[in-house]
């Protein structure tokens, strides 16, 4: 079945409730190594729990479980234990795991947090001072050995188990493997979503003997990558359904250009590999009602966005140009990110315009960005220190958005962009093809040149010097639908599916071509 065939029966279908194929009720838990506004490093956080959340609200039967980092414990002070500490067995050794929730009432699913001290309350997430924690493959095995150990406490059964990227996608493999003869392993259906595939947990073959699975999986078809270790390859080999953000990333995938060196295994899933596109919290990202900006504003009045365009400017210590186009560049300062054609589109940086820039990443990125503010003062801005309220600040003010992304399975920013009348400037690649419409919504180019870029760049600076047509193409932004109705839909086409397979004869067929 394609993609838009599972749209289209979502969409036939309603929000029915989730069955199994003899008419039993369904649930969902949602294993996920961040969850907005608990525990955020880039767009998963959110991607998750506004899945969860839109979910949750067409009730659907859905929880949550992530770690308890030490990010959490500022977030939701009070938490409340569930149930006793139980036994992680991992390896040559037993850990002792405890589920805590958030006291009191609350809206949206259930949200559970896995208490490990050792592993999770840290000062980061997944490194420290910019380097990677050694011990993340023990640490992120433990994460989804526990969850599968923890299932009875947390889902319903007949139910899915919904993982979320390298970090949970153990999470399959354990419940096929050494939770095989449990009568929940029979009873869970298995969904990995592959949120970027630039990020594949592979460590060396040695952590085979740190996370307790057997030797015997390390092998081309499951568990080996190139001598190595590859968490994500094997929660592909043992899920039921997999799962990423954007139908053209779906595509791109299955290529050797593309598939980050698993397309041969993307391939093999065959139509089990579908993807669906994220949708944005609108209510959140609305500058009709956001009290993060400085004035609001809609398509049918505008006169705020000009106000939020000078508070920007002065935050960010820039002249007040009404009229200067006024580009921003929010999130991780990456190669992924396209930081590389900014910085070499001499072109468009040394142009009566200012640039705005918001994120942490790489120390090369970040130093360049830095100097390139301290050579133009009036023209360019730097802010190494995100926070969420300067964000909705940046869309709100901005003129033009750029994402020249290297690949992005889904992007979240050009979706927000546009709700906030700045149109992006986009590579065509993944979920950036998917939600530009080029000349219309925003401006997209194909090759990954600074001479692409900035041809693309020119466009959107040849629309904004006409004014009237500027703002015909903002206000055709601002009204498009980026919510999760259609999404939501398509996962529960996608569960329906994983059910299916599970439950069909003889499954498991975990082998990879």
């Amino acid at each position: 079945m394609s993609v838009a065939q599972v749209s289209v029966a979502a969409r036939a279908s309603g929000p029915r409730p989730l069955t199994t194929g003899d008419g039993r009720p369904v649930a969902v838990l949602h294993l996920t190594a961040e969850y907005f506004p608990y525990a955020r490093t880039g767009g998963l956080g959110e991607a998750v729990a506004g899945l969860a959340g839109f979910q949750h609200a067409r009730g659907l039967p859905v929880s949550v479980l992530l770690p308890l980092y030490r990010t959490v414990r500022e977030q939701a002070p009070d938490l409340e234990p569930v149930g006793d500490p139980f036994p992680v067995p991992i390896a040559h050794r037993v850990e002792e795991a405890r589920l805590f929730r958030i006291a009191g009432p609350r809206e949206g699913p259930a949200v559970y947090f896995l208490e490990h001290q050792g592993f999770f309350n840290r000062p980061g997430i997944y490194a420290e001072g910019g380097v990677d924690y050694p011990d993340n493959p023990v640490r992120f095995a433990f994460l989804a050995r526990a969850a599968v150990e923890a299932l009875p406490r947390l889902l319903r059964t007949p139910g899915v188990l919904h993982a979320h990227d390298w970090h949970t996608a153990l999470a399959p493999v354990y419940l096929r493997t050494e939770a095989a003869t449990q009568s929940l392993s029979r009873d869970v259906s298995t969904v990995l979503s592959v949120h970027n595939p630039g990020y594949q947990g592979y460590f060396p073959r040695s952590a085979m003997d740190d996370i307790g699975l057997s030797w015997d999986l390390f092998n081309w078809r499951q568990l080996e990558w190139y001598d190595q270790l590859n968490f994500l390859k094997g929660g592909l080999t043992f899920s039921d359904m997999v799962v990423t953000v954007s139908p053209t990333h779906a595509k791109e995938l299955r290529t050797p250009e593309g598939g980050f060196g698993l397309d041969g295994v993307f391939r093999w899933l065959g139509d089990r590999l579908v993807g669906v596109l994220n949708g944005i919290n609108q209510k959140l990202w609305d500058p009709v009602t956001d009290p993060q900006i400085t004035a609001r504003y809609g398509a049918d009045d505008l006169t705020g966005k000009r106000r939020c365009k000078s508070a920007l400017q002065r935050s960010y210590g820039l002249p007040q140009r009404r009229r200067t186009p006024l580009f921003a560049l929010t999130g991780r300062l990456v190669t992924q990110k396209g930081l590389d054609l900014i910085l070499a589109s001499t072109n468009l940086l040394h142009r009566d315009a200012q640039f705005v820039f918001l994120g942490s990443g790489e120390r090369r990125y970040e130093q360049a960005l830095v100097d390139l503010a301290a050579s133009a003062p009036q023209r360019v801005g730097v802010q190494l220190e995100f926070n969420n309220r300067l964000e909705h600040r940046l869309m709100a003010g901005a003129d033009i958005f750029m994402m020249p992304s290297l690949y992005e399975p889904c992007g979240l920013t050009q979706m927000r962009a546009q709700r906030y009348g700045a149109p992006p400037i986009g590579r065509r690649v993944g979920g950036l093809a998917d939600t530009i419409a080029d000349g219309e919504g925003g401006f997209l180019f194909d090759d990954y040149t600074s001479s692409a870029f900035e041809a693309a760049a020119l466009r959107a600076l040849a629309l904004y010097a006409d004014r009237p047509a500027w703002e015909a193409m903002m206000k055709a932004a601002m009204r498009r639908d980026f919510g999760w109705t259609a999404p939501a839909d398509q996962y529960r086409a996608v569960y329906r599916r994983a059910l299916a397979h599970h439950f069909a004869p003889a499954h498991h067929a975990a082998a990879a071509g």
